[in-house]
This record gives structure tokens, sequence and C-alpha cells, in this order.
């Protein structure tokens, strides 16, 4: 299973939520640093619009996500964006 996927299947275990994506981005960071060559996967984006958010502090629903995914980060995953909502909630995408 990718990394994308095992993201893709924690987040909708946990939060459940009405939208979700988990788009990698790792080839648009390419030589960023000697080691991150745009292969694999290093750098992933969530959006995410779930009820669970809903009341909670923007900081708040930033470490619910990278709580749950702190394994991921610490097996090499280099960077997570990470886009919150609440329904209802206006969102960029």
């Amino acid at each position: 299973m990718s990394l994308r996927a095992r993201i893709e299947a924690k987040l909708s275990d946990t939060f459940r939520p009405e939208r979700l994506a988990v788009i990698d981005e790792s080839a648009q960071h390419a030589g960023h640093q000697p080691d991150i060559t745009g292969t694999g996967e290093t750098h992933m984006r969530v959006r995410i619009v779930s009820e669970a958010f809903a009341g909670m502090p923007r900081l708040a629903r930033h470490r619910a996500i990278t709580d749950l995914l702190k394994p991921e980060l610490d097996a090499g995953l280099h960077a997570l964006a990470i886009e919150p909502a609440a329904p209802g909630e206006t969102t960029r995408w």
C-alpha cells in the first residue's frame, strides 16, 4: 500500500470526512535538498472537510492530523501541508 493510500485510510477512519484529497506533491520539490529527488512520497498535501473539526481551532485541527500521521512523518514523510475545514466553511479548493 502506498503512503498516500495509508494516509487516506487513516484520515477516513478517524475523521469520517465528507471531502478528502491527499495529493502527492513530491515531484514539485525535487532538488530542494540533496536527498529530495522528486521520486518517492516525500511531500503530501491533505485537504479535508470533516464534522470532527467543527468548533475546533485551526491549530488543534493541525495537531489532530499530525498526531495521527506521526508514524508516517517519523518514517520519512518530509513535508505535510494541511488544509482542514468543517462543513460549511469556505475552502480555497
